[in-house]
């Protein structure tokens, strides 16, 4: 087959002397050895063979010296037995720049600002330049440039976090006459200095009244706008007595730690928590520890009728969480809510979340939070660094039917009737539901049961139980009325949660007196 016409054919040079053009080859003639195609280029104004050798891989290309022209015309010719076809590109050098890759770059930082410096081939090239940076969370970011010495170029970066990674590369294009960017450099990474901790702490506490004064449980977290700022950090927790100036008392840990324990007295206290790097602290966190009370063991606040103490409301969780609101006041600069992920262990890893002024309700969630267990969540509200309790909540992700029946402890019986009591039966937090009440099931052994005042319960086996409901959990008595004398009956009493309860399995069994 005859040649294609040689596609994009286009000319460009790095240094005004040095002109490279390229081309695509076109498809294959199928004709092979002293018969395949062959390239030749013209220059029309000079009417000049161009002394290049051409060399083709995945596109052609061909290079030379032009000397002192700057206007050139040239002309590929692709040419087999079948057939020629021709190519042409009429350009001024100096339109046609494609600078070298810029090389030996350099740089130097402070926390906050990166300058980079490179070097470049062009020497009499007026060049405006781009870098890239690439930031820690994957996003790039493009600066341009023109500043430019006789022997390197630089540009500052600003606004950069301390002591972080950043990747930079260089390219550049020709100033006047911008024709196309040249290659990259080398890309480089750059970290920049250490700084002073940005931000604060978020800390906390949990205070254990103990003879003669308290044990205070501390507790720290780097806030979503605390920064290290550096390599290592450490940090100082400081105490004091708030009323008579008495000398502090300090005590420091390294970066794995995030609590300790001190104990203090019955006065009041200002504990500080700083972070350390090896620039500088952070601002210092704050908490003010009350003056401890004569009923310390409980939680009090006041209300319109007195000191009464506070209740816990039962909330509900859901599949995303455990949702919780309080009652907002407008003295309070901040609300804390704390609770334990793993209630029944201790410790029993204390968490803690901050909110806004005008927050009043909030989903909290944990990975450690599963269904059947009870979280209990205090609810605090802040101003100038002391914490008040205001509410208590308690709930579950999910309630589950209960773990154990309630076991019948005493049984009273007539000819026609029977009481059951289970007094110790508990409906506390060890449940894996609130209680909500009880059902006592009753029927005769050899027949289904119809007692007046009951609905029926059927089994899976089609039997049919008499049911009655107790919807107050702390009833944990009941009389079943309206029985036969003489006859041998099957009971048994089961809890019942916001999740259920179980599948009946196991009956007691009474016989009633003759009348």
């Amino acid at each position: 087959e005859p040649p294609d016409t040689p596609n994009d054919f286009s000319c460009q040079t790095q240094d005004l002397r040095i002109v490279t053009c390229t081309w695509s080859q076109g498809g294959d003639t199928y004709l092979y050895g002293r018969h395949s195609p062959k390239y030749t280029l013209f220059e029309e104004f000079s009417q000049k063979m161009i002394p290049c050798t051409v060399s083709c891989s995945e596109q052609c290309s061909c290079s030379w010296d032009i000397g002192q022209q700057r206007i050139c015309n040239i002309t590929v010719t692709v040419e087999n037995p079948l057939g020629k076809k021709t190519a042409t590109d009429v350009f001024d050098v100096t339109h046609r720049i494609y600078p070298a890759a810029p090389f030996q770059l350099w740089e130097e930082c402070t926390g906050t600002e990166i300058t980079l410096y490179w070097k470049h081939q062009n020497k009499g090239i007026e060049l405006f330049c781009q870098t890239e940076v690439l930031q820690p969370d994957g996003k790039v970011e493009l600066h341009n440039s023109s500043d430019m010495h006789l022997h390197y170029a630089s540009i500052t970066l600003d606004g950069l976090q301390p002591y972080t990674e950043y990747t930079a590369r260089v390219r550049c294009g020709a100033a006047k006459h911008f024709w196309r960017w040249g290659e990259w450099s080398e890309a480089r990474t750059i970290r920049t200095k250490e700084a002073t901790p940005s931000g604060k702490l978020d800390i906390w506490r949990e205070i254990t009244p103990v003879l003669h004064g308290r044990n205070v449980t501390l507790l720290w977290k780097q806030a979503p706008s605390f920064r290290a700022n550096g390599r290592s950090i450490s940090y100082d927790v400081t105490w004091e007595k708030v009323e008579d100036g008495s000398k502090p008392e300090s005590i420091s840990f390294s970066s794995v730690y995030n609590s300790t324990r001190i104990s203090i007295d019955n006065h009041s206290y200002k504990i500080s928590i700083m972070a350390k790097n090896n620039v500088n602290y952070s601002l210092p966190s704050v908490l003010i520890i009350p003056r401890a009370t004569g009923n310390s063991r409980k939680t009090l606040f006041c209300s319109f009728l007195g000191t009464e103490e506070l209740k816990e409301e039962q909330v509900n969780g859901t599949d995303d969480g455990i949702f919780i609101s309080w009652e907002t006041r407008h003295i309070y600069d901040s609300y804390i809510i704390d609770w334990c992920n793993f209630p029944m262990l201790q410790p029993c890893d204390l968490q803690w979340k901050r909110f806004g002024p005008n927050t009043s309700s909030a989903l909290i969630n944990s990975a450690a939070f599963v269904p059947g267990v009870r979280y209990n969540f205090h609810i605090y509200g802040s101003v100038a660094n002391r914490a008040s309790l205001l509410e208590k909540k308690t709930g579950y992700l999910r309630e589950l039917p209960p773990l154990h029946d309630p076991t019948v402890q005493k049984v009273e019986l007539t000819f026609n009737a029977v009481t059951l009591s289970w007094d110790s039966y508990l409906t506390n937090e060890t449940q894996s539901g609130f209680v909500r009440g009880y059902h006592v099931y009753v029927s005769p052994l050899q027949e289904n049961c119809s007692l007046k005042g009951s609905k029926k319960h059927v089994l899976p086996d089609d039997s049919v139980l008499c049911k009655y409901t107790i919807e107050n959990p702390e009833e944990k008595r009941y009389t079943v009325k309206h029985l036969l004398s003489n006859t041998k009956y099957k009971l048994v009493v089961k809890a019942y949660t916001g999740g259920g309860e179980t599948p009946i399995v196991n009956f007691m069994y009474i016989d009633t007196p003759f009348n």
